[in-house]
């Protein structure tokens, strides 16, 4: 098979060899003293970062844009120079309007409609060496001229305004009408790239920014009903990881196992970024924060807490409030999730310092290669001033001048398996991930009914966590249960890949459903499926009226018309719908319905993402 092999194949077949270096560093915990991302012996399987100073640049804030119901939003995918670190010289990356790196923070309302006009002006592809043409008609053309598709994040969005990934916008092609009609609770979303089978690459560049729906409880403004901090008392935190290569330049690639050009599956990063900075500083009042925080990486899963194990409180996820502050001293996030935290720094006395830490060890087949939990962020430095002294409200939701209390978790009509897997095979590259052993293209797509409420139980039996997202829809996590994988999948022999294979866990279960923690009972877009686990999610599935569009209508390929037909209707004149291995140079066809996927996102990109079609009722 030569060079072209996924560092997947290289864990299986060969990973045993490499145990012996990598898995006694695998736990931060074990070795405290380690400064971040930086080991005693640099092993050779995995690119490391040149060495960078901690805690010696700012940490910043995207600019904001307020949306308005009368003026467009104009946004510009540009390709940019960025400098992640000040010891470092400014390298290509890629914003939206005039960041350089990510974009604008977009504060928006409930039911007041968000216009934007997009257009990309992206040059040549940051990490144009590194697409892999082999996966889903990536051309090499897209190495000169980079296709987007931006995708609103949580949003409730007719289906032609989803950043669809097959509607792939190339540089200079036009401007792209999105409407977001927000008809929704108020909450915490983010507006993303999500191109076909280039997603990771272009959102790792920096195509990526926060989207915060406002109401008439949650304000923003320092005078907000629920009392919460506001203005500079507010602060998005956007974190992520990454590898830097010794010229400064982003990399992409996280080992020489796997080929450049070549899909690789997802790598910790040994760098903390928040907001576009490497382990910045912030000065802090001595009062309330809220943190509106994210996981914005392409792979790992973090265990957040502070180094003092100071307590916190989640007021918040995806979908908007708890009914009551949840205190903690720590929490899990995966890729795509965002939690609404408060955090009083009122303890500290001016000058005192405290950082924001992860703990939590990369799964087995990345510590096999020698990657290592990134154990630092950022450092918040107490100031002077008192900044915030409202105090943590005792209740967010059901009060006077509250929004309702979140209603109980619905009872499902049906129940639905699918399946997370990462099949292998004698072919290029040999790893796939799928979901319900499909690919992509594949016709046996999911097609949940307008009004019906469904249990989804996500049977997840690979090594490895998977972030599952849903578009259109959120939903709540009803908890989650550890599988006997090995004999569930002797039960139930894996047919080849193509062959839908959703078996029905029951029998197999090694122990109790376990509730979700108290901080991720809210409204919730994208869900921790833990490895060797069936994690149960409930989603009620909207209908036309609630939504004001029809979610099944036909839409165009081509991003510079915006074209829909009612579900079921017949278009004279245009191509036959077809999925697959489509070029943004394709023809004109017909798309319908969203996606669900992985948001480990080169999972996404080979191939854990499928079509899902929300039929009337």
């Amino acid at each position: 098979m030569g060079s072209n092999f996924s560092r997947r194949q290289l864990l299986l077949g060969g990973g045993a060899a490499l145990a012996g270096l990598s898995l006694g560093r695998s736990s931060v915990r074990a070795e405290p003293q380690l400064s971040p991302g930086e080991l005693p012996i640099k092993v050779p399987t995995i690119f490391h970062s040149p060495p960078m100073a901690k805690y010696v640049d700012d940490l910043t804030v995207p600019g904001v844009i307020q949306s308005s119901p009368t003026t467009p939003i104009d946004i510009v995918a540009r390709s940019t120079k960025a400098r992640f670190h000040r010891d470092q010289p400014r390298v290509p990356a890629m914003a939206y309007n005039d960041e350089d790196y990510l974009g604008p923070t977009i504060e928006a309302h409930v039911d007041e409609q968000t216009t934007i006009h997009y257009r990309s002006a992206l040059g040549t592809h940051t990490f144009a060496a590194d697409l892999d043409t082999s996966l889903h008609g990536v051309q090499d053309s897209y190495r000169l001229r980079p296709p987007t598709s931006m995708h609103l994040h949580g949003g409730a969005t007719p289906p032609e305004y989803d950043g669809h990934p097959e509607k792939l916008m190339l540089p200079h092609q036009g401007t792209q009408l999105f409407k977001f009609p927000n008809r929704q609770e108020a909450g915490h979303l983010w507006y993303h790239d999500h191109a076909m089978a280039i997603t990771r690459a272009n959102v790792y560049a920096g195509l990526a920014g926060m989207y915060f729906l406002r109401d008439g409880f949650d304000t923003g403004r320092p005078d907000n009903p629920l009392g919460l901090p506001a203005g500079e008392h507010e602060v998005p935190l956007i974190l992520q990881e990454k590898i830097f290569a010794a010229d400064g330049r982003q990399s992409l690639r996280s080992t020489p196992v796997v080929p450049e050009g070549h899909w690789e599956g997802g790598a910790v990063g040994d760098r903390g970024l928040v907001n576009g900075k490497v382990w910045p500083k912030m000065r802090v009042d001595r009062g309330l924060y809220r943190f509106r925080v994210i996981n914005a990486a392409s792979f790992s899963v973090w265990r957040l807490f502070f180094s003092n194990k100071m307590r916190f409180w989640v007021i918040g996820n995806e979908g908007g409030l708890l009914d009551a502050p949840v205190s903690t001293r720590s929490i899990l996030v995966s890729p795509a999730e965002r939690f609404d935290i408060l955090v009083d720094f009122s303890s500290l006395a001016p000058g005192q310092t405290v950082d924001l830490c992860n703990d939590l060890a990369p799964p087995t087949q990345a510590a096999i290669l020698g990657e290592v939990a990134m154990p630092r962020f950022c450092r918040f430095i107490a100031g002077a001033g008192k900044g915030h002294r409202g105090g943590v409200p005792s209740r967010l939701r059901g009060g006077r001048n509250q929004p309702a209390a979140l209603p109980p978790v619905a009872t499902p009509q049906r129940t639905r398996t699918v399946t997370l897997s990462q099949p292998y095979a004698l072919r290029i590259p040999p790893a796939i991930m799928t979901m319900n052993n499909l690919r992509y293209a594949d016709p046996q797509i999911e097609k949940p009914r307008e009004g019906t409420i469904e249990r989804w139980d996500i049977v997840n039996i690979t090594p490895d966590p998977h972030p599952v997202h849903l578009h259109l829809v959120m939903f709540r996590v009803l908890g989650r249960r550890p599988l006997r994988t090995v004999d569930y999948q002797a039960a139930h022999p894996q047919p080849p890949v193509g062959t839908r294979w959703a078996p029905d866990p029951s029998g197999f279960y090694a122990g109790p459903m376990r509730p979700p923690a108290a901080w991720e009972r809210g409204w919730k877009d994208t869900v921790h499926a833990i490895a060797g686990h069936v994690t149960s999610i409930i989603v009620r599935w909207p209908t036309a009226d609630e939504l004001g569009f029809d979610p099944d209508a036909l839409f165009s390929s081509d991003p510079t018309k915006n074209w829909t037909k009612p579900s079921g209707g017949r278009a004279a004149a245009r191509p036959p719908a077809t999925h697959g291995h489509q070029s943004a140079h394709a023809a004109e066809r017909e798309l319908q319905g969203y996606v669900w996927h992985c948001h480990i996102l080169d999972h996404e990109d080979h191939d854990m993402m499928l079509r899902y079609r929300l039929l009337p009722s």
